[in-house]
């Protein structure tokens, strides 16, 4: 299996105490011929995927199983790393980064908005393009590496 791919700033620990924080988290990369599955939370505007922060003491892959449950209400079939990004976090304040590790997965029914989701929906990368309106940065470059 090959290593996933690291894009963006090395994301270590912070020495300097003023610098903003990184944001760990975790998102699933799940395509079919309608494009990538994308959700929309609450109060938010952009797109992004399923998945959320790491609860201490979780793996990155109990973290993505939890979250997934609790967004979109079905169970993952093998997860597999696929790449991490690290660049910033959107609506989280200024500065603030998210070092979002990327796995793969079949998913074991169909996904429904749930908890804080207001949307989901299956995106081409020249849809999600279209409308700045929607995009998360770790998205766009997702979207990227996907076509290359």
């Amino acid at each position: 299996m090959s290593e996933p791919v690291t894009h963006g700033p090395a994301a270590g620990p912070r020495a300097d105490a003023a610098r903003p924080a990184t944001i760990r988290a975790v998102g699933l990369v799940h395509r079919d011929e309608r494009g990538l599955l994308l959700v929309r939370a609450e109060n938010q505007r952009a797109y992004y995927l399923p998945g959320g922060k790491i609860d201490p003491g979780e793996t990155e892959v109990e973290a993505l199983r939890r979250e997934v449950r609790e967004e979109l209400g079905v169970e993952l079939r093998e997860p597999r790393s696929f790449a991490r990004y690290v660049t910033d976090a959107v609506g989280q304040g200024e500065g603030v980064q998210v070092d979002l590790a990327c796995y793969t997965a079949e998913l074991e029914g169909a996904p429904a908005p749930a908890a804080e989701i207001a949307d989901l929906r299956y995106c081409t990368r020249a849809d999600y393009l279209a409308d700045p309106e929607i995009q998360a940065p770790a998205i766009v470059e997702l979207y990227r590496d996907l076509e290359s």
